[in-house]
């Protein structure tokens, strides 16, 4: 495995706990429950979802994978920007998750795209 996957590994991964941290400050009446159920389950899909991939079997499940990777990025992004846009936590840690949120979902959704266009060269 490159030393670039075992980078975004550690990354996702750090990502997932950062989030887990995050949520035990969120309110315990609505929606503060809804969101760190959510949140919890499309943070950690990343960094599980991620270490999947690579450990796919074919292009295709590879493309899949990462496919899942970048739609769960994209929503922690979603649930990540709800908080800040309700003030649902103080402090700048929400601002900073989002901006690696971002980060990822741009990771993500460009290497679905290079591999589709991998795929398709082969073919």
């Amino acid at each position: 495995m490159s030393m670039q996957a075992e980078e975004l590994k550690k990354r996702t991964m750090r990502f997932a706990l950062s989030v887990c941290e995050l949520i035990r400050r969120l309110p315990a009446e609505e929606p503060g429950p809804t969101i760190k159920r959510q949140l919890a389950k499309s943070a950690t899909g990343i960094a599980f979802n991620y270490r999947a991939s690579c450990r796919s079997r074919s292009h295709d499940e590879f493309i899949s994978r990462m496919a899942i990777v970048a739609e769960e990025a994209d929503e922690s992004q979603g649930w990540l920007e709800f908080i800040e846009a309700g003030s649902l936590i103080d402090g700048s840690e929400p601002v900073g998750l989002l901006k690696e949120a971002t980060e990822l979902v741009a990771i993500f959704s460009a290497s679905v795209g290079t591999a589709r266009n991998n795929r398709r060269k082969t073919r």
